[in-house]
């Protein structure tokens, strides 16, 4: 799957669906094994940790915030074993246009209370 093409596109869609679902339920986290799990029943085969998932959560965060004054949505997607985002989140959330501010536990407690209340109403 390539950045760009239909299939990336279509994928990202179902990315932001699962998201948004999930955001709608009280902001409940997925793992990346989770999350890839259900693109697969959706038809995407999309590999936890490896080819365009990365990219996926980039582009799902931006899409629904692109001017970095909404909650990224990628905040939902953690570790299983430590039940924390990768360092990929963070660096996302660091930078222009979102500059989050804060250690990594208050950026994220935050975007994930920010996303429960954005949510809680669409």
């Amino acid at each position: 799957m390539r950045k760009g093409t239909q299939e990336y596109e279509e994928a990202l869609a179902a990315v932001i669906d699962i998201l948004r679902s999930r955001a709608r339920q009280g902001a409940a986290p997925i793992s990346y094994g989770d999350l890839s799990s259900e693109l697969a029943r959706r038809g995407y085969h999309v590999p936890s940790h490896d080819g365009p998932m990365p990219y996926l959560l980039e582009d799902a965060s931006s899409r629904e915030s692109p001017d970095g004054s909404l909650p990224l949505l990628s905040a939902l997607v953690v570790l299983r074993d430590t039940g924390w985002p990768s360092g990929g989140f963070f660096k996302l959330a660091r930078r222009a246009p979102y500059k989050r501010p804060g250690d990594d536990v208050a950026l994220w407690s935050r975007e994930i209370e920010k996303l429960a209340e954005h949510y809680a109403t669409r």
